[in-house]
């Protein structure tokens, strides 16, 4: 039963960074790629009928690691509850900005609803690819399971380490490449065009930088994220642009199951010492909890699938950033 709730659990997160990944990279590309309103606008219709759906996984991604793995999550929020909170309110922020940007025919409300939501997507993605890195790096856990330190600085530290600016770093590239291979799918016209062009610079560059860093670190995953990155900007250049979302996605959910597998059976290391670290035998929840979220999660878990499918297959076709003559 651990094993098949962490096998959930970690599903959870990479259809959430997988999903979300291209709506935060399609947020902070809507300046760059529309180049007026009726483009600004064509770009974010991409995503209107599935962005608040896609949030959907963090809500389970964390509800299931509250009631599978408390001791888990107990550690990372009290470690982490700074980090946490900003990446709520930024999220707020870009659910605001993209409900209420069509809500005043202003020219100007837009333009700062579109600054919103980029700069809101920014954040929130480097803030969740250091916290990434800090997975992998480990926390200050002490031998009762709580995170030493004092006040604020207890969750700024970690923000600090080379492995969280790796992690934010690579989350940046991982969006704007998500983002512009979705924008290459979803769009036609000048959108489309401009979309394509960003992919293949983007993935080359990016394969470059990744295969430098798998190279210094010794790092397969990162080699392998290389490799996707290359072959997403070929196929973006050939205008394959199903085959290029699709190498992106594989890379970042490769990624994302790797910092989740890097230390084996340790859910969370302890920067102090390997006998404080969280396992999942330590830190999933009785046995008797376990078989009743079973129950909860064989039902719910499935339909949340299935009416995503669907409503991805219903809005599958491309939204025209051309301007129609009247």
């Amino acid at each position: 039963m651990i094993t098949f709730w962490f096998a959930i659990l970690v599903l959870a997160w990479v259809l959430y960074f997988v999903l979300e990944g291209f709506d935060f990279g399609v947020g902070m590309l809507t300046p760059v790629l529309g180049r007026d309103e009726h483009e600004r606008g064509a770009v974010i219709r991409t995503v209107g009928p599935f962005w608040d759906g896609n949030e959907v996984w963090l809500v389970a991604a964390i509800g299931v690691t509250f009631a599978a793995f408390p001791d888990w999550y107990a550690a990372l929020l009290s470690g982490l509850y700074l980090p946490m909170v900003l990446i709520l309110l930024l999220l707020a922020i870009r659910g605001v900005a993209l409900e209420f940007r069509g809500k005043h025919s202003s020219s100007s409300w837009r333009r700062r609803c579109d600054a919103l939501l980029a700069l809101s997507s920014g954040g929130i993605v480097l803030l969740w690819g250091a916290v990434l890195g800090i997975f992998v790096h480990g926390l200050a856990l002490g031998a009762d399971g709580e995170v030493t330190g004092v006040g604020v600085s207890r969750s700024l530290d970690p923000l600090l380490t080379p492995a969280a600016g790796l992690g934010a770093l690579g989350a940046l590239l991982a969006a704007i490449l998500l983002g512009a291979t979705f924008l290459a799918l979803r769009t036609t016209g000048p959108v489309r065009r401009r979309a394509r062009d960003l992919a293949r610079h983007a993935g080359i560059g990016g394969a470059v930088a990744l295969l430098i860093i798998g190279i210094g670190t010794g790092s397969r995953v990162a080699l392998l994220a290389a490799v996707l990155c290359f072959g997403a900007g070929v196929l973006a250049r050939r205008a394959r642009e199903a085959a290029a979302f699709v190498a992106v996605a594989a890379g970042v959910a490769a990624s994302v199951v790797a910092v989740f597998l890097v230390h084996g059976d340790v859910v969370l290391r302890s920067t102090l010492s390997a006998a404080w670290s969280l396992t999942r035998d330590g830190a999933a929840a009785g046995p008797e909890a376990l078989r009743l979220i079973t129950v909860a999660g064989v039902i719910v878990l499935p339909g949340v699938l299935a009416y995503q499918i669907w409503s991805y297959w219903v809005f599958r076709r491309r939204v025209s950033s051309e301007r129609v003559a009247s």
